[in-house]
């Protein structure tokens, strides 16, 4: 098994990613690169790791708490974890791929939550980052999911503000207001009735 992500393209086409998983805390939104900074009680902080085993790709990641985290804190990291499973529980052979943004945006919706649109679920397999395009807010796309495809769900919830600053090491992008982000993520298998968890432990 071999920790890929040194294999994940730079958005902004500087090569690739430089370390072996992103760590992103507190207001960052995702692709935070690990450095010396020490973890504060009370901050949040979502690991994002893709494997490569066999000839295929594996892509998720979580958001964990530092110590004694606070109730808004808690919350967030709660209904962001909520909002990956209605994004999984829409999907099925036939199902449309706009259900999962509609399911995301309503459930983040009724605690006030902001769902980030710039970064989107994609088709992984033996390639890593391919069609489909996953969008976790509400949309319009059209297309439908068939049986047997593979893609990530991967929503950012912003307590905040759903713009991003990307910093000048072309990875790390925080919430333009300083406001904290979390992240969930699962690589799914679309099944005749559902959907299958490939990444669950």
């Amino acid at each position: 098994m071999i920790i890929d992500a040194g294999a994940y393209p730079s958005p902004l086409g500087y090569g690739g990613f430089p370390k072996s998983v992103c760590t992103s805390v507190n207001e960052c939104m995702c692709h935070g690169i690990p450095d010396s900074r020490q973890l504060q009680n009370g901050d949040i902080i979502n690991i994002d790791v893709t494997v490569y085993l066999d000839g295929y790709h594996g892509d998720t990641s979580k958001t964990f708490f530092c110590g004694e985290v606070g109730d808004e804190l808690k919350n967030l990291v709660k209904v962001t974890e909520e909002c990956l499973e209605k994004g999984i529980a829409a999907c099925k052979d036939g199902a449309l791929f706009r259900k999962i943004g509609k399911r995301i945006s309503e459930h983040a919706e009724k605690y006030g939550y902001g769902v980030v649109e710039r970064f989107v679920g994609h088709g992984v397999g033996t390639v890593f980052h391919s069609e489909p395009i996953i969008m976790h807010n509400r949309n319009e796309k059209a297309g439908r999911m068939i049986e047997g495809q593979t893609f990530t769900i991967e929503p950012i919830l912003s307590m905040g503000s759903i713009d991003s600053i990307t910093w000048p090491d072309n990875w790390t992008t925080i919430t333009a207001d300083g406001s904290p982000a979390a992240q969930f993520e699962h690589t799914i298998l679309i099944t005749k009735t559902g959907a299958e968890i490939l990444t669950k432990c």
